[in-house]
């Protein structure tokens, strides 16, 4: 079968991608021997102007850049044949896989691969917002993104591809505002047709997360608009994880403004409020950490000075009436109420000796249940995750304080009932925060009165 030409120039090899009104060729260039990659645009029943727009301005854009990294500009062509009428645009052709397809076979990136990934993205990304007219790709996500010659611990060659979701400056202020991009790669700005440098950066660090979690971010909780998930890249240094968070931050006032200013900060964290707390010398709470929960036991409580106070003061107060008892001279109501304190002493005594109390919080649920002897209820009823919404650290005068974590309208707290010290709660609510990702809201209680701090 002989092989179809375009422009009696260009022989197809294979199709590489095909969507409505569109097609991606790999062809040979017959001048040169070199492969090549054509992009097609039909004139069909599909088509649209601004499409053309599109395309026109991703040929525009591929001819006045020259970047090692970026697929080079290299013909144009008005294609007019009895069942194929419209445009081409002829770029040079990258060998290498893209991220989705690496991922799609089970491919996995060290931290170490993830900053050389970012490293090399955040150069091209340099360049292009360095133009004259800045150029914003405003489709960046792991489709879009080739690796070519992997070796050792090194990623490998790294390619920005497929400018046709392209803006430049010049397009910015031409009239009509398109909305371009796929969802979950686009930051919140681009859904009301508005593009900035750090746009890109969304994209960039959705795609990172996206390597780092093994889902699609559409596939993460959101809270406030934001990507919940550290709790999947429990694997990663913190300060990466707070870099990842603030290149998705939902602000654009929030979020790193330049490649630069992001590029600088992966090699030079900032300092942040994410304290890495050690477990205060001579406790006993058993903390445990996976990607999938966290699990707070606190161990039980002990006899202390006021239990042995409690029980000293019912000894002399019924020991009297315990006699009696055993002699048959006393009434049975008073004999009641003396077994009743001392069921109930006896009960307080074997609970301060036995009775563990564990918070726990995993994807599905947060719970807060007691074990004690084989026996296990709940102290608060369990509430889903995602209607965690607040933790908080409450000063109650000098010397205590106690973690809230407040769920929906229920409030699971830890605190002096538990036993715990002040250094013990800044420990847990610490470790807490991290996992959930949420910030540590303080405040402080005078008398009946409650300040934030």
């Amino acid at each position: 079968m002989t092989a179809k030409v375009l422009a009696e120039r260009y022989e197809v090899q294979r199709q590489l991608g095909k969507q409505t009104g569109r097609q991606t060729l790999l062809a040979r260039d017959l001048q040169t021997q070199e492969l090549v990659v054509i992009k097609q645009l039909f004139l069909g029943s599909d088509f649209e102007w601004q499409d053309l727009k599109l395309f026109e301005r991703e040929a525009e854009t591929l001819k006045a850049l020259s970047h090692s990294a970026i697929p080079r500009y290299l013909d144009y062509l008005e294609i007019d044949e009895p069942d194929n009428k419209g445009f081409a645009l002829v770029q040079t052709y990258v060998e290498g896989k893209n991220l989705e397809d690496h991922l799609r076979s089970g491919r996995t990136f060290s931290e170490s691969e993830v900053k050389q990934l970012a490293k090399s993205l955040l150069e091209i990304l340099i360049y292009l917002h360095e133009q004259n007219l800045p150029v914003i790709h405003r489709d960046l996500k792991p489709s879009n993104i080739l690796l070519h010659s992997r070796s050792g611990h090194s990623v490998g060659q790294v390619y920005l591809i497929d400018f046709g979701s392209v803006q430049n400056q010049a397009a910015k202020f031409g009239g009509t505002i398109t909305v371009v991009g796929t969802y979950g790669y686009m930051a919140p700005e681009q859904f009301g047709g508005r593009s900035v440098p750090a746009s890109d950066l969304y994209g960039l660090g959705a795609t990172l997360i996206y390597l780092v979690t093994g889902l699609h971010p559409t596939e993460l909780p959101q809270q406030d608009l934001r990507i919940q998930f550290a709790d999947r890249a429990a694997h990663l240094n913190p300060d990466v994880i707070d870099w990842l968070e603030w290149m998705t931050e939902p602000s654009l006032d929030k979020r790193l403004s330049s490649a630069e200013e992001a590029l600088r900060s992966l090699k030079n964290p900032r300092p942040t409020d994410k304290i890495m707390a050690l477990q205060p010398q001579c406790s006993d709470i058993k903390l445990t950490q996976t990607s999938e929960l966290i699990k707070i036991i606190i161990p039980p409580q002990g006899v202390g000075f006021g239990l042995i106070a409690i029980f000293a003061g019912w000894i002399p107060a019924n020991l009297k009436l315990l006699l009696e008892f055993v002699d048959g001279r006393t009434y049975p109501v008073l004999n009641l109420i003396s077994i009743i304190w001392l069921v109930t002493v006896l009960a307080m005594f074997i609970c301060a000796l036995f009775r563990e109390s564990c918070l726990r919080i995993d994807r599905q649920k947060i719970s807060y249940t007691s074990h004690l002897l084989g026996l296990k209820w709940n102290n608060s009823m369990p509430i889903p995750r995602q209607d965690i919404c607040q933790l908080e650290i409450e000063e109650i005068g000098d010397k205590a304080s106690q973690m809230i974590v407040r769920a929906g309208n229920q409030k699971y707290r830890l605190g002096v009932k538990q036993g715990l010290s002040k250094s013990e709660i800044e420990w847990l609510a610490t470790e807490v925060s991290q996992w959930l990702g949420l910030k540590i809201i303080r405040t402080l209680t005078d008398g009946k009165k409650k300040i934030s701090m």
